[in-house]
């Protein structure tokens, strides 16, 4: 397929190796006429290390409003226009989707040169089931608001990828054992495909350790990755339905927590506090069953 002489390519690029840039990738970033990167000084380098004189324009966050009509406005007299990010494929995690959106608004035809991602080069070495997975990204800086956003993905019953930076990562792990439990499997893939690259897969509480205590290095670039809740249907039913069986034969609310939580993998106390709920309930109904017919 020919492409239109004004268009878009998305181009993704290697997050470390910089022999992972495909010769497709290579041509088309030397041929285009402008090519816009997240840091362009990040960028130079890898064209720098190919050869490639192709003009580079700075496209991010924080110019993404100004940028845009500068942008589609050589898409529409014509040329062509590559967009990269610092590490792997555009708009995972970067604002490259409204430059994207803007020339597709516009009638501009967009193009994608599939490459590296950290997200699917981690999740294919984690040893965590893949067929079902939902990509998290950054989680708020905030503790308060990690830790909301960590409550909330407690069910979800797919493998979650999570990006986190060095100096976050303690804490959001510590905070992950809280949510998911200490015993959920995960995997933290660091550096990936660079000199000192490592992949752990451990109990959440066992990777929290190894970062705490400073056995694994907090550096580079860092994806968590968490299994996702065993046996849960939507909305957690299964969950429900167990603590009702189990609260049902008498088994006390702690007892039935704990074994809810090693077969579905649901946080603790989440369990715990509904297996009182499940309890007080079945106290009522007795009490009300207990009590002598209206004369």
């Amino acid at each position: 397929m020919c492409d239109p002489p004004a268009t878009l390519f998305v181009v993704a690029t290697p997050i470390g190796n910089l022999a992972d840039l495909s010769p497709r990738a290579r041509d088309l970033l030397a041929s285009v006429d402008l090519i816009a990167a997240e840091d362009t000084r990040h960028s130079a380098r890898l064209l720098e290390a190919w050869e490639i004189r192709t003009p580079l324009t700075s496209f991010h966050d924080h110019n993404a409003a100004s940028r845009l009509p500068e942008l589609i406005g050589r898409l529409q007299a014509g040329d062509r226009l590559a967009l990269i990010t610092d590490a792997g494929t555009p708009l995972i995690s970067d604002p490259g989707y409204r430059l994207v959106r803007a020339a597709q608004d516009a009638g501009i035809a967009v193009r994608a040169l599939p490459g590296p991602s950290a997200a699917i080069a981690a999740l294919s070495v984690a040893g965590l089931a893949c067929d079902r997975f939902t990509f998290e990204g950054f989680l708020p800086a905030r503790a308060s608001a990690r830790r909301k956003r960590l409550g909330e993905l407690a069910d979800e019953p797919r493998t979650m990828i999570f990006y986190e930076s060095p100096r976050r990562l303690p804490a959001m792990l510590d905070d992950c054992v809280v949510a998911f439990g200490a015993d959920r499997e995960s995997a933290l893939a660091r550096e990936l495909t660079k000199l000192h690259e490592s992949l752990h897969r451990a109990p959440l509480s066992q990777l929290a350790r190894m970062i705490g205590e400073g056995e694994e290095p907090a550096r580079g670039e860092c994806v968590v990755l968490v299994a996702g809740a065993r046996g849960i249907q939507s909305g957690g039913h299964f969950a429900d339905e167990l603590l009702d069986a189990l609260v049902g034969e008498g088994i006390g609310a702690k007892s039935a927590a704990a074994v809810a939580r090693r077969l579905t993998g649901q946080p603790r106390r989440k369990l715990y506090q509904r297996a009182l709920e499940l309890n007080d309930q079945k106290e009522a109904r007795n009490s009300q069953e207990r009590r002598p017919p209206p004369r």
